[in-house]
């Protein structure tokens, strides 16, 4: 007996999350693509010796892949599509390709394009033809606009925030595409109900740490369970890009068209009805409020979020507002108390910093090279502690009499205790510590004896009326008044081998 030979299964891929609200750009050099064996190198389920590894014949093709930042300029857009529908194109000129996964995020911008997901997986249906099932896994702050859910087979996404399970979803999506194609042509690709829901808001209100995303995600499983449905999903969706595309959308996939209908409408309405009871997930207030809440604080340490230039969400990473009022602050001087701040990116400074070695004082001029819009360049004086090159990044520790400056030639976030200790900081022994984040990462809310979130300006900025969204749906919440609107009046069936 002859044994079926796998399926031919190509990846590929473009994952970002971008801020058309950020002067920044994201080059496709930022990106980093991965091509070949490199894309399949990147997930633990499909490299050798993985879950799935000997379940297809997996074909790498190109995967970029960058933190969150500014839009992709057209052109770098333009190269990296070429690239991967070249490579597609070459992959189907050997055999007919079975499956694709694609991989991305959901929240991706390109200047003059709002729907970069979407254009990229028409093009990419364009070349490996209507036969061949393509799968996805998401991110929860991605969006999924009308042309995506039609044109991609199988949709997952995240279900939790901060995201714990974003390995696990991406095996899902290959898993859910290797299960599909096991089954007979003609039967593989499952209905899908799309459910736009005219909510817009931040990560920071919508974890699933609290009530009520607690409760609305533990139902996805639930509907994942019932008897002929596939995957379910809540996209939040992504609030720092002005896009038509961009607001809340629920999916529920599977072989029972109208079970995943009326389960998706049912969520849709659900997450409608519970609207007002989305919070921030830490106490909020102006930077002066938090900073005074944190110098009166008994207990250390105590996280302070800069939450408007959070480069994990789409900020430049270089506005220096912040740290240009704490450095500045009489009751920070006065109070006997010290602050870590990570951190400011700014190269001539750092490699400046480096060049002047550990022990030697410094005067440096930093940030605002990107976005100058809150506030010019800030003006650090102090002693270089610690200077850390690194493969792809130079950190450096500025001390001043009351702040702890960490100083890098490139962004990056600050997650992990790891990122401090490794520069000589501890941050548990903190009395203060600013990070440029949103929600606190799982590291640092276990380590925080408190924590606030401070509501300052960026690209990211937290009070999304500031930003002045003029391209979004209208109307949404909470933006705009909702009395009248029905939440699932956008809903659409995709019926897949079921009609």
């Amino acid at each position: 007996m002859t044994l079926a030979a796998p399926p031919r299964v190509a990846v590929c891929g473009i994952s970002l999350e971008a801020s058309t609200f950020s002067p920044a750009l994201t080059t496709a050099a930022m990106l980093a693509p991965r091509r070949g064996r490199e894309v399949l190198d990147a997930w633990d389920f499909w490299r050798d010796g993985g879950t799935l590894a000997d379940r297809a014949e997996w074909i790498g093709v190109l995967q970029a892949r960058n933190i969150a930042g500014g839009a992709i300029p057209a052109d770098d857009y333009a190269s990296l599509k070429a690239e991967i529908l070249a490579g597609l194109t070459a992959a189907v000129a050997e055999a007919p390709l079975d499956g694709l996964v694609l991989d991305i995020h959901g929240a991706a911008s390109v200047v003059g394009l709002d729907d970069m997901e979407g254009d990229l997986a028409l093009a990419v249906r364009a070349v490996v033809g209507p036969d061949c099932l393509i799968s996805s896994g998401m991110d929860l702050h991605g969006n999924v606009s009308r042309t995506l859910a039609e044109t991609v087979d199988l949709l997952t996404t995240y279900r939790t925030a901060p995201h714990v399970d974003w390995q696990e979803t991406k095996e899902r999506a290959a898993r859910n595409l290797l299960d599909r194609l096991a089954l007979p042509v003609g039967s593989r690709r499952p209905a899908k109900a799309w459910v736009p829901v005219p909510i817009l808001l931040p990560g920071e209100m919508t974890s699933t740490r609290q009530e009520p995303a607690t409760s609305l995600y533990a139902r996805v499983p639930e509907i994942e369970a019932l008897e002929g449905i596939l995957d379910a999903g809540i996209w939040i969706g992504y609030p720092w890009a002005d896009e038509p595309r961009n607001c809340a959308v629920v999916m529920a996939v599977g072989d029972d068209a109208e079970l995943a209908l009326s389960s998706a409408v049912d969520l849709a309405g659900e997450l409608w009805e519970r609207r007002e009871e989305f919070g921030f997930v830490a106490p909020t207030g102006s930077l002066d409020e938090v900073l005074a809440a944190a110098l009166a604080s008994p207990v250390t340490p105590y996280f302070i979020s800069d939450s408007g230039d959070n480069p994990t969400a789409g900020g430049a990473g270089d506005v220096t507002w912040t740290l240009a009022e704490l450095l500045a602050s009489q009751a920070l001087a006065a109070s006997g108390k010290r602050a870590i701040y990570a951190s400011i990116p700014d190269a001539a400074g750092a490699l400046a910093a480096q060049e002047a070695g550990v022990g030697a004082d410094v005067h440096l001029t930093l940030g605002a090279r990107v976005d100058d819009r809150p506030a010019p360049p800030v003006e650090v004086s102090g002693r270089v502690v610690a200077v850390v090159p690194g493969d792809d990044n130079l950190e450096v520790v500025v001390r001043t009499p009351y702040v702890d400056v960490v100083l890098t030639r490139r962004r990056r976030p600050y997650h992990l205790e790891s990122d401090f200790t490794r520069l000589g900081l501890d941050p548990r022994s903190a009395d203060i510590v600013v990070v440029k984040i949103g929600y606190l990462e799982p590291e640092l809310f276990d380590m925080a004896a408190d924590w606030m979130l401070a509501l300052t300006p960026g690209g990211v900025d937290q009070h999304l009326a500031r930003l002045g969204h003029r391209r979004i749906q209208r109307p949404m919440f909470p933006l705009d008044d909702v009395s009248s609107v029905d939440p699932v009046a956008g809903a659409v069936l995709f019926p897949g081998d079921t009609a």
